[in-house]
C-alpha cells in the first residue's frame, strides 16, 4: 500500500530522476569493479568515492529543500543533523577497530586511551551493534529537530529570527564537541576506520557498495519528499510557505505541519551524514562550523528553491566545481562561491532548473495561445488524415 502511494506521486521529471539515480547505482559499481584500469570505461575508486561524497551532499541539499522550497523555513542548521548523523556512525565505525587501534584496548578507542579515560561511557552503550547505530542515525537527528521545531514554531518564531536561532543551535554544538571531555574525539574527531559490517571499508567492493547504498538512498528520499509535496499535506505546505497567517486563519495547526516536515528533513539530513563518514573516512566537529550550513543554502539556491530535482542538481556542480576550482586557485574558492551566491540571486532567482521549468512552461503557454494558422483566402487550412 505505502509502495503504491510512493509510486503514484510521483510525476515525469521525479520518475526519471529516480531510475537515473537507480540506474548510476547498477552501472558505476560495475564499471569500477568488472573492468580493468586500461578499459576506456573504466571508472576508478577514487572517482566513484568522490562522487559517492556528492551523492550525499545533494541527499543533503534536498533534505533542506524539503522545509525551506516548500514550508519557507531558511534553516542554517542542517549542518547539525549531517555531522550528528555522521557522529552516530563514526562511534560504530570506530566500536568495529577493537583491539586493531594503536594501543590496542579492545573496548576503549584510541582517542579516550590517549586522554585517560578508564571506561566507555554509557552514551557509547550499543553502538558496537549495526542496528543501533542505524537507528541512532535517525533518532538523534531527529529528536533534536523535534525538541527545537516543538519550541520555535509553538512560539511563533519565522524569518530571520528562526535562521539565526538555527545557526546558533549550530554553532553551540561545534564548541560542544571540540571538549575532549565530551567524549566524541574533541577537535581531532574520529577516523582510522578498519571495517563495517565484517567487509573492510577501503576495499573496492566495500567502496561501490556504500556508492550503491548513497544513491538508493538518495533515489528513495527524492521519492518520499515528492509523496511528501505533491500530496494533500504538500498543498498545505505550501500555503504556510506562501500565506501563513491565512493558513493559520482557516484552522490548520500550522505548527504540527512545521514539525512534522522540519523532523522529516533532520532524519534525511542524518542518513546523509552516515553515508558520508565511511566514505570520506573521517567525522570531526568543522562538520557543525555554521558556514557549511550556509554552503547547503547556496546549492539549494543554485539547483532551485522548491524543485526536488534542483537541489541536487546544485550540490553536485557547486562541489564539482568546488574540486576544480580549488585545485587550480585554492585560495580564491570562496570568493568565487560568494559571487556564485550573488549571480545566482541575481539573474537566476529561482535556479538553474527553476529558470529552465518557467522558460520551457512560458514557452508551452505562448505556443497554446498563439492563432491557428489560416490561408490566404481566410479559411482555416484541413488537417489531413494521414494515409
Amino acid at each position: 500500500m505505502i509502495t503504491a502511494f510512493l509510486l503514484r506521486s510521483l510525476d515525469r521529471r521525479i520518475s526519471v530522476a529516480v531510475a537515473l539515480l537507480l540506474a548510476i547505482a547498477i552501472l558505476v559499481p560495475i564499471l569500477n569493479l568488472a573492468t580493468g584500469p586500461s578499459h576506456p570505461l573504466h571508472i576508478p575508486t577514487y572517482i566513484m568515492a568522490l562522487f559517492g561524497k556528492y551523492l550525499t551532499y545533494a541527499l543533503l541539499a534536498l533534505a533542506l529543500d524539503l522545509v525551506w522550497g516548500f514550508c519557507g523555513i531558511l534553516s542554517l542548521g542542517h549542518g547539525a543533523f549531517f555531522a550528528l548523523g555522521g557522529y552516530a556512525m563514526g562511534m560504530y565505525l570506530m566500536r568495529q577497530i577493537g583491539s586493531r587501534g594503536v594501543y590496542g584496548d579492545p573496548v576503549l578507542p584510541d582517542f579516550m586511551v590517549f586522554l585517560n579515560w578508564k571506561e566507555l561511557p554509557w552514551f557509547w552503550y550499543g553502538f558496537d551493534q549495526f542496528w543501533f547505530a542505524a537507528l541512532m542515525v535517525l533518532a538523534v537527528p531527529g529528536l533534536l529537530a523535534f525538541v527545537f521545531g516543538w519550541f520555535a514554531f509553538r512560539s511563533r518564531v519565522n524569518g530571520v529570527y528562526l535562521s539565526i536561532i538555527t545557526q546558533a543551535m549550530t554553532y553551540a554544538l561545534l564548541l560542544a564537541f571540540f571538549r575532549n571531555d565530551m567524549g566524541f574525539g574533541g577537535n581531532n574527531g574520529m577516523t582510522d576506520f578498519k571495517d563495517i559490517l565484517g567487509f573492510n571499508i577501503q576495499a573496492d567492493g566495500t567502496r561501490a557498495s556504500l556508492f550503491s547504498a548513497t544513491a538508493i538512498f538518495l533515489a528513495l528520499s527524492l521519492t518520499i519528499a515528492s509523496a511528501i509535496v505533491r500530496s494533500k499535506f504538500g498543498k498545505v505546505l505550501v500555503g504556510v510557505r506562501d500565506a501563513e497567517s491565512r493558513t493559520r486563519f482557516l484552522g490548520y495547526r500550522v505548527e504540527h505541519f512545521k514539525l512534522f516536515t522540519f523532523v522529516v528533513s533532520a532524519m534525511m539530513a542524518g542518513i546523509a551524514g552516515a553515508l558520508y563518514v565511511p566514505q570520506v573516512g573521517i567525522i570531526n566537529p568543522g562538520e557543525f562550523a555554521p558556514a557549511n550550513s550556509i554552503e547547503v543554502v547556496i546549492w539549494t539556491a543554485v539547483g532551485g528553491r522548491g524543485t526536488l530535482i534542483g537541489p541536487i542538481i546544485g550540490a553536485i556542480l557547486v562541489n564539482g566545481g568546488k574540486t576544480i576550482f580549488t585545485g587550480l586557485f585554492p585560495e580564491f574558492w570562496l570568493f568565487a562561491l560568494g559571487g556564485l551566491f550573488v549571480a545566482v540571486t541575481l539573474f537566476l532567482p529561482k535556479g538553474v532548473v527553476g529558470t529552465v521549468s518557467h522558460y520551457f512552461a512560458k514557452r508551452k503557454s505562448v505556443a497554446e495561445a498563439a492563432p491557428p494558422a489560416v490561408q490566404e483566402d481566410g479559411v482555416e487550412p484541413k488537417i489531413q488524415a494521414a494515409e
